[in-house]
């Protein structure tokens, strides 16, 4: 495990966004696990900056998100989809078939789970794995329970999830109860995860995942089992340690 202690925000954001970028050029037509939510909007925003300058070129890269909500169509502006396509895809040179997001508007949910699982696998598998963490240490939206899930899969949402997400919504009742994520196999599969933590209020649940009981009481405690993890947090969320 590689911690790399940041001053702030801005700060995480570059050194993710750099080592994102070195794994691109590295290898131009490598599969990025990818992750939405607030802590790695700086993140996309750099790349960007990246890409428009000349310094790394994504058309050959392929990607999985880690999840996507169960009932939201891509053109939802509260859907995963939309947030990639918004705040990284639409503003890269990436190839928008070679981009993938779970379908949460998908018929049969069960059998969206195991062909996004198969996607996975056809794609070689995942090069590298970006990960924000929830503040009751879910990776994905992998919740705390009494097993680790493997494999691609519906999950009901805890209301702690619920509730840090309603704010991205009119009201906590438009948030959906239910999301498809990737399971923890599917992410501890990757060749090598990215964890990005920013803040003070991430402290504690960090400090678990990091140095706790490997438990699926706290998903991503399963982390430090990962022969080549890397993170990247602010000093407010390291400051447990």
């Amino acid at each position: 495990m590689i911690i790399i202690n940041t001053k702030n925000y801005e700060d995480m954001s570059r050194k993710a966004a750099n080592i994102l970028s070195a794994q691109v050029i590295l290898k131009h037509n490598c599969v990025l696990g990818l992750a939405t939510g607030s802590t790695v909007e700086g993140i996309y925003k750099q790349l960007i900056m990246m890409n428009q300058n000349g310094d790394v070129d994504f058309s050959g890269v392929r990607s999985v998100n880690l999840d996507e909500y169960v009932g939201l169509a891509g053109d939802h502006n509260q859907s995963y989809r939309y947030f990639m396509d918004t705040n990284l895809f639409n503003q890269i040179n990436i190839h928008i078939d070679n981009t993938n997001v779970p379908d949460g508007m998908a018929a049969d949910i069960e059998a969206e789970c195991i062909r996004y699982e198969n996607l996975i696998k056809e794609l070689g598998g995942i090069d590298l794995q970006l990960l924000g963490l929830g503040h009751n240490g879910h990776i994905g939206f992998n919740e705390p329970d009494d097993y680790f899930p493997l494999l691609t899969h519906r999950v009901q949402l805890k209301e702690s999830t619920i509730k840090a997400n309603s704010r991205f919504f009119e009201n906590e009742d438009q948030v959906p109860r239910e999301a498809i994520t990737m399971g923890i196999k599917s992410i501890m599969q990757a060749k090598r995860i990215l964890l990005c933590v920013s803040g003070e209020a991430k402290a504690e649940i960090l400090k678990k995942v990091l140095s706790g009981p490997v438990t699926p009481e706290v998903p991503g405690s399963i982390l430090q089992l990962h022969p080549n993890l890397t993170v990247v947090a602010d000093e407010a969320a390291l400051s447990r340690f």
